[in-house]
């Protein structure tokens, strides 16, 4: 033992720390296990309780991440403690650790408390279509740092909820019918009653325009070249792009069927012509 630096007096003293420390260390190892299969238990207590309740299913997963993160940890807290640590030593090192971390990453913490403000008071759900940042998009999913939105063109737009918690949003599904508003000019030698009535009958004759509130055609311009009428009324929102596509292509149509002109902008050109004076 001399040899190996080691001192009989030394040795004794490694001894008995190893004797002290092997208790703990098998506490230790016994708190592990049995923490890693109370956190299973109750894990599947959580997915089946959430399943029963039938909650959101972003707030879901956002509570089930979080209380399993929240033992996992505790966990640790335990089995390091158990090691021998002291229980105050290992807060101020847990402080100081997330301290620097936050500093660090306080786009991140912001994007996090955006994410909990958002399911806090759920401006928006999975399924909805939204407008915000100057995207417009269905929500696909709402995690805990970013929020995506599937665009009219299918791609996918990711947008940080820190600015996301703190910008205008327009929530398109969330009233469950929108009211559209079709502007139309027509020619100041048209007959104003009966282009209204031809717009009128066309969308009143679609089963899927809501009627309460009715359906109405105002004049809302007199405009340098045309009269702008606007046809104004309400559908689901499942269905408004269908039926305002149909509608903006069927009025041009029936008026134009109808004798009733819809005006381009024009120029009158004169020229005239001067005799060369000698």
């Amino acid at each position: 033992m001399e040899k190996l630096g080691l001192t009989s007096e030394n040795w004794d003293q490694f001894v008995k720390w190893l004797w002290d420390f092997i208790p703990g260390l098998v506490s230790a190892i016994i708190i592990l296990i049995v923490g890693i299969w109370a956190i299973n238990v109750i894990s599947r207590m959580l997915r089946k309780f959430f399943k029963k309740k039938d909650y959101d299913e972003t707030l879901e997963k956002f509570l089930y991440d979080f209380l399993n993160l929240g033992l996992k940890v505790l966990l640790v807290v335990l089995v390091v403690t158990q090691l021998g640590v002291q229980s105050s030593s290992l807060v101020a090192i847990l402080g100081a650790a997330g301290l620097a971390v936050g500093l660090a990453l306080q786009g991140s913490l912001a994007n996090f408390a955006g994410g909990v403000l958002i399911l806090f008071f759920k401006p928006f759900k999975i399924g909805d279509f939204i407008e915000a940042q100057g995207i417009q998009g269905t929500v696909k999913e709402i995690s805990i740092f970013t929020t995506k939105l599937n665009t009219f063109g299918n791609q996918l737009a990711i947008l940080p909820n820190g600015k996301l918690s703190n910008d205008n949003i327009i929530n398109y599904s969330e009233e469950g019918k929108r009211r559209d508003n079709i502007t139309i000019g027509v020619s100041y030698d048209s007959d104003i009653k009966k282009a209204k009535q031809v717009l009128l009958d066309l969308v009143n004759e679609q089963d899927k325009i809501v009627q309460d509130p009715l359906p109405v055609v105002v004049v809302t311009e007199l405009g340098d070249s045309s009269i702008t009428l606007s046809l104004r009324y309400w559908t689901l929102t499942e269905e408004f792009w269908d039926i305002h596509f149909y509608t903006l292509e069927e009025a041009k149509k029936r008026l134009e069927s109808d004798g009733i002109s819809i005006p381009f902008p024009q120029r009158d050109i004169h020229l005239y012509q001067h005799e060369n004076i000698k």
